[in-house]
């Protein structure tokens, strides 16, 4: 494995066991932008579909390309059931992982934290279509993610994929 990577690992471990604080002068929450890409007729595995698929997100950090084209910096953070995005935002995780020299630098990477479907600010049932909401899975959720990447924010390479719970399985 390669050393950024158990660097990464201890990192988090650390993080989540022993309740680690961001230390003073810390940066605990990097400047974000948000936005929202809507996906016309996406296809649910069901054989259902919807007009507009909206898929929120929000990003630390500007993508950038190699000699090829190819994003050399994205990061792909994918929340578990129930959450969303934004919980990456606390100063439990993004103190320790996005600010300046830090694992995660939010001015070396690109970072993409997207709401999955049914979640934040995503389209969900509660929307308006409740029961009439197409029934969708994990497949669905990752294929939506994918769309976001490639098509919205045009992320063809991801460094690095993580998640916890339900994104960890995503990934």
């Amino acid at each position: 494995m390669s050393r950024s990577f158990l660097r990464l690992l201890l990192g988090l471990f650390a993080m989540v066991f022993f309740g680690e604080r961001p230390a003073a002068g810390q940066q605990a929450k990097p400047a974000t932008a948000e936005g929202d890409f809507v996906v016309k007729n996406f296809q649910f595995r069901s054989g259902e579909s919807l007009p507009d698929l909206r898929l929120h997100y929000t990003t630390l950090g500007k993508p950038a390309r190699d000699a090829q084209g190819r994003v050399s910096n994205a990061v792909l953070i994918l929340h578990g059931t129930g959450g969303t995005g934004h919980q990456f935002l606390s100063p439990i995780f993004a103190g320790e992982l996005f600010g300046p020299g830090q694992l995660l630098d939010a001015t070396r990477y690109y970072i993409v934290l997207p709401d999955g479907i049914g979640h934040g600010k995503s389209s969900k049932p509660s929307d308006g279509l409740h029961a009439r909401f197409p029934q969708y899975d994990y497949d669905d959720m990752v294929a939506a993610q994918h769309r976001l990447l490639t098509e919205g924010l045009g992320v063809n390479h991801l460094r690095l994929v993580m998640g916890t719970s339900m994104g960890c399985m995503h990934s």
